[in-house]
């Protein structure tokens, strides 16, 4: 595979580095899945320590940015303390339309993988419902004789609203999984009323409002899994943004370099390979650039574009050929070694399919200090 390294430095693009972004996502990409549980209780008007209510949840996420996302969560509560008894095994489910932010990546900016520990902010507005049957709940709506008239409770339905702060843990060589610890308060915004033990409005009927007397604080821990990207990693990658300028001018100093190898191949690639015959003579074999196809890739991608299609459409059926790729020096040295094999694997496959024997495909990773993002194809 000599032969092909010399050419490596012909395709390089030399540029500058620019302010840092994340790599496009796409659709089904920086979505998670966790599960959660912890204990609550009643904000005010309740020893805290006392009669904790257990709950266990579900949540499901996507991340927009490394920064900004959104989430979906549902609580079932178990236990009936402070409160009077449902008759049954859930009391209360909260489930909220949640925003999140990542705090330490707005501040301290994304490095290109998750550090191990992260403060995220999350913020929404939820319904909840009430279990059991309406004929157990009553409330007041007013007295004769000092006799409360009492009337079942039918609506067991309310909105609410939740605040919390995520202690996060990134776990793993991969940092696919995350460990968190969440405090958090959650409001019933228009919630029964009471006075004293004896509700004056039904659930849902009051006015809306944050109140802490229709609150409870909660202390969870819960565990995610981040699934694997289109990247191939499973959280966002950094991409080196360029301009037109700079674009225009590596175009030109290609076609220049490539003009000069057309027209001088013998001085810049002396590259031989030696091949016995069953005469046992020795042939000199010259590389030349016209044996020669570059494919290049789009950032973080191994995915062939119709460009590179064009390209390799050269290629006749029934030829031999050598692929090696390569990737820029941005990002892991793992996860570039494993995306210059990608573009490698990814030209085989399309080459094999047309009738071209594929002698060998390796990525090389990184080669040299520049951007680097090909697969050059050597064609017997």
């Amino acid at each position: 595979m000599k032969k092909l390294l010399l050419l490596f430095a012909v395709a390089t693009m030399t540029v500058s580095a620019q302010a840092q972004t994340v790599t496009e996502s796409k659709t089904f990409d920086n979505f998670y899945v966790g599960i959660n549980g912890g204990v609550a209780t009643k904000a005010k008007g309740h020893a805290w320590l006392k009669g904790l209510n257990p709950n266990a949840g579900l949540r499901v996420g996507r991340w927009f940015t490394p920064v900004f996302g959104l989430a979906v969560e549902s609580n079932a509560y178990f236990s009936n303390k402070p409160y009077k008894s449902t008759g049954t095994a859930f009391r209360f489910l909260n489930t909220s339309l949640l925003g999140t932010v990542n705090f330490t990546n707005w501040f301290g900016g994304y490095p290109g993988e998750p550090r191990t520990f992260e403060v995220v902010g999350l913020y929404g507005l939820g319904w909840g419902h009430l279990f059991g049957t309406p004929e157990d709940f009553y409330y007041s709506y007013g007295y004769d004789n000092y006799l409360y008239h009492q009337k079942q409770i039918t609506h067991r339905n309310n909105l609410t609203s939740k605040a919390a702060l995520d202690f996060v843990f990134n776990l793993g060589e991969k940092k696919a999984w995350q460990f968190y610890v969440e405090p958090s308060i959650t409001w019933g915004m228009n919630d029964v009323v009471y006075d004293g033990e004896y509700p004056l409005a039904e659930l849902g009927h009051s006015s809306v409002q944050y109140n802490l007397n229709r609150a409870y604080v909660q202390l969870n821990a819960g565990l995610i899994y981040k699934f694997k990207n289109s990247n191939g990693t499973h959280n966002f990658t950094v991409a080196q943004l360029r301009n037109q300028a700079e674009i225009d001018g590596l175009n030109a100093e290609i076609n220049r370099l490539r003009n000069e190898l057309a027209q001088k191949p013998k001085e810049i690639i002396k590259e031989v390979e030696v091949i016995k015959e069953v005469a046992g003579k020795d042939v000199v074999r010259e590389v030349k650039v016209e044996d020669l196809v570059f494919v290049t890739f789009a950032q973080g991608k191994s995915e062939l574009t119709a460009d590179a299609r064009k390209a390799l459409a050269v290629i006749q059926p029934g030829k031999h050929v050598q692929i090696v790729g390569t990737a820029s020096p941005e990002g892991n040295p793992e996860l570039n070694q494993k995306l210059s094999q990608a573009r490698a694997d990814a030209v085989a496959e399309y080459l094999l399919t047309r009738g071209v024997a594929v002698d060998e495909a390796t990525g090389k990773g990184v080669q040299g200090t520049t951007s680097n993002r090909l697969a050059v194809v050597y064609v017997k």
